[in-house]
């Protein structure tokens, strides 16, 4: 009975690739490398079985699939963790990247946690990825060398090991931090407080930097009591601002290595009774969905998540896909989204004309 109910399965899997074929007009051989993403299919004819099977409705057998053909079609992304509303949008914006391409998306979440590394690990090399993009902004090394010694192809955020098969997504933390520092300089401020993300992380210390450099620029002296470490959270960013209250002289202007940080910020700026801007001008990064409708909305600098993924996706394409030499970096640009979260410094007579 089993044998008659595979057999089954099987005559209606081929009754469907044969109908997606007539529907396509084409061979049944051309709708399997089509669907196997052989990348030798005449562009037409491949556009032609994907609408067929669309509006037949036919699902492949992406396991049967991978089987038949030694590929899975799968990309594989790594965030650090999901609460940060910056890796929910990054992920879906990788997904209709890579959907756009004709890939498929296994997500998974390390949380800073080893054990979840190992599981994510697992499940990607059980799932046969074709590829990985590790945007967990730091390079997270047992991860990289299990799966550099299967020679799949990596992406990393800021800084990676110079091998082949890996490229690296270089973000211009540079560009964004210096116009928000000029920005706050334009308006008054030579009192400037930073609050940064955990310094063990890559891009957190590239902006603390970033930062320095950016005042020194301006002229401004940087205060290392108005400098505190956070951790990108909320929480961190309400337990800084308290750290940096504590001190005797305060900054005007604080700006923050994430956006979450900064809305901490604001919650304790207001719990406080500061007023933002009036009392102090804010300015967070990233430039999630959330800044604009804070209270003030939030000046922020921007990091496109959409410029992350379509990055990421057309390196590990060109990595599993077109071959030769592919690129080693792509560049991602920053910069400065004003809104209503900074203004003159308190006192000042700017601040008083516009009181």
């Amino acid at each position: 009975m089993p044998k008659k109910t595979n057999r089954s399965r099987r005559e209606r899997a081929l009754l469907d690739i044969r109908a997606v074929a007539a529907r396509a007009n084409v061979s049944i051989a051309t709708v399997s490398r089509t669907i196997n993403r052989v990348p030798t299919v005449n562009a037409k004819l491949a556009k032609r079985v994907w609408s067929a099977i669309h509006e037949l409705g036919y699902v492949p057998n992406t396991q049967a699939r991978a089987l038949g053909s030694g590929r899975s079609g799968m990309l594989g992304l790594v965030v650090s963790e999901i609460t940060n509303p910056f890796f929910p949008e990054l992920i879906q914006g990788f997904e209709d990247v890579a959907i756009e391409n004709g890939f498929e998306i296994l997500i998974s979440s390390t949380n800073y946690d080893p054990k979840r590394m190992e599981v994510c690990i697992r499940r990607l090399l059980e799932r046969k990825a074709e590829g990985v993009a590790i945007m967990t902004f730091g390079i997270e090394q047992p991860l990289f060398e299990q799966l550099a010694e299967r020679n799949i192809p990596l992406v990393f955020v800021d800084a990676g090991p110079d091998r082949p098969g890996v490229s690296l997504l270089k973000v211009d933390y540079g560009h964004g931090i210096r116009q928000g520092v000029q920005h706050l300089a334009a308006l008054g401020h030579r009192r400037i407080g930073f609050i940064s993300g955990p310094m063990r992380l890559h891009s957190a210390r590239s902006r603390s930097e970033a930062f320095l450099h950016a005042l020194e620029e301006c002229g401004i002296a940087a205060k290392p009591e108005w400098h505190v470490e956070g951790d990108h959270t909320l929480e961190g960013g309400i337990r800084a601002t308290e750290k940096i209250l504590e001190c005797t002289s305060k900054p005007t202007a604080v700006m923050c290595s994430n956006d979450m940080t900064a809305i901490g910020v604001l919650h304790k700026a207001f719990r406080v009774g500061l007023r933002v801007p009036a009392d102090l001008s804010v300015i967070g990064y990233d430039d999630i969905q959330m800044a604009r409708v804070t209270i003030p909305p939030l000046t922020s600098i921007q990091m496109s998540r959409i410029d992350l993924a379509k990055a990421a996706v057309k390196a590990l394409k060109a990595h599993i896909v077109e071959g030769g030499n592919p690129q080693r970096e792509y560049r991602i640009d920053t910069h400065l989204v004003v809104r209503e979260s900074t203004a003159y410094p308190p006192g000042t007579m700017n601040d008083l004309k516009s009181a």
